[in-house]
């Protein structure tokens, strides 16, 4: 008997609670929503190049999570208004890890980023950070030091060419890095640099790297985004140094050796710190220790004795035991005779980052 109402009502209450199919049953998890994650890309997407490179490492947190992400891009973005345009788009579409693989998104990005507090950016190449937003870079230098040592090797008319976009820290670093590798095991080698303004041009980079064929270069290398002076060492007969990707099938017979760039496991363990709440703004450079350079894919024309050799170097700088920008028997002066490295230093990180000048070797002045 029921002393009130208000027994009943729990009573009658209780008994619905248990007759219903939420407590008859266990309760099924509810399944997650995947990871939305958004790329903006600089190019075109093509067989090779700086854009590949990053098309393959989203292709690798694919490979990797599964379902647990949905991934997406757009190419061909322009950097400034328009990159600030695409990179908010895709926020507003639901996208909560947006990676940004261009130095001229940076601002875009930490413009959004404000707007969008809840979703997180990986600027890479930038070095702007904010409570959303991290950074990463690779040490490209390290691979172009190598390339160098290759290039020295195989050069006969100890003359190499260089097409080069902007006159950046990291460009200047590359051409420096490329020019004390040849003259490591040439110190007869110079490098002649051509500047463009342009970071994807194919017609202006292939006629850079023809002109620099004329000026008796035989041996090229370059920091732009096409697969054009591969193609034109090519068709010239000479040799040339892939970056970012292999580029043997655009230059068979030409390519030295590829410094490729690896993002996929970079971008997959970003990922995977969205998805168990670890993510934290950072600033990430690495290079060939933390596996995200890698100088390989010989041509054919290179002797085994010489891919030894680079390959061994390639291991030292993984060490410890190797630094490009390390002067270690001599004074390193730049192409004006300034001392920019004293014997026995070691450039820091803040000073290579910096990098305003070019080294002894170099044919060329930092365009401004």
């Amino acid at each position: 008997m029921y002393k009130n109402l208000a027994d009943r009502a729990l009573v009658a209450w209780a008994a619905a609670c248990f007759l219903s199919p939420a407590f008859s049953q266990p309760q099924q998890p509810q399944p997650q929503s995947p990871l939305k994650i958004g790329f903006v890309y600089v190019t075109p997407v093509t067989d090779a190049g700086w854009v590949r490179q990053h098309e393959e490492g989203r292709k690798a947190v694919e490979a990797a999570l599964g379902g647990k992400v949905r991934t997406t891009y757009v190419e061909n973005v322009a950097e400034g208004a328009d990159a600030e345009r695409v990179i908010r788009d895709l926020a507003q579409q639901g996208n909560t890890l947006i990676f940004t693989p261009s130095f001229g998104y940076m601002e875009p990005t930490m413009k959004v980023a404000r707007d969008f507090p809840e979703v997180k950016f990986e600027s890479i190449t930038g070095y702007k950070t904010a409570p959303n937003v991290a950074t990463a870079n690779a040490r490209y230098y390290e691979g172009r030091y190598l390339a160098g040592i290759a290039a020295g090797r195989m050069t006969k008319s100890n003359v190499a060419g260089y097409v080069a976009g902007f006159p950046i820290p990291e460009v200047l670093q590359g051409i420096n890095a490329f020019t004390l590798g040849m003259r490591s095991v040439n110190p007869a080698a110079q490098v002649r640099v051509v500047w463009l303004s342009e970071w994807f041009d194919p017609p202006k980079e292939r006629d850079a790297a023809m002109a620099l064929f004329n000026q008796n270069a035989d041996v090229i290398a370059f920091h732009t985004g096409s697969t054009a002076v591969m193609a034109a060492a090519q068709e010239r007969g000479k040799l040339a140094i892939a970056y970012h990707s292999d580029m043997r099938k655009i230059a068979p017979d030409a390519q030295v050796v590829a410094v490729t760039h690896q993002w996929g496991g970079y971008y997959t363990q970003r990922a995977k710190a969205v998805l168990d709440g670890t993510w934290k703004s950072s600033k990430l450079w690495g290079g060939v220790k933390e596996g995200m350079i890698r100088v390989g894919d010989f041509g054919s024309r290179v002797p085994k004795a010489v891919q030894d050799e680079v390959l061994a170097r390639q291991k030292d700088i993984a060490a410890g035991r190797l630094q490009p920008f390390r002067a270690v028997a001599a004074d390193v002066r730049d192409n004006e005779g300034r001392v920019v490295i004293a014997r026995g230093a070691q450039l820091a990180d803040e000073q290579i980052l910096t990098m305003n000048w070019l080294v002894e070797g170099v044919q060329g002045r930092v365009a401004r």
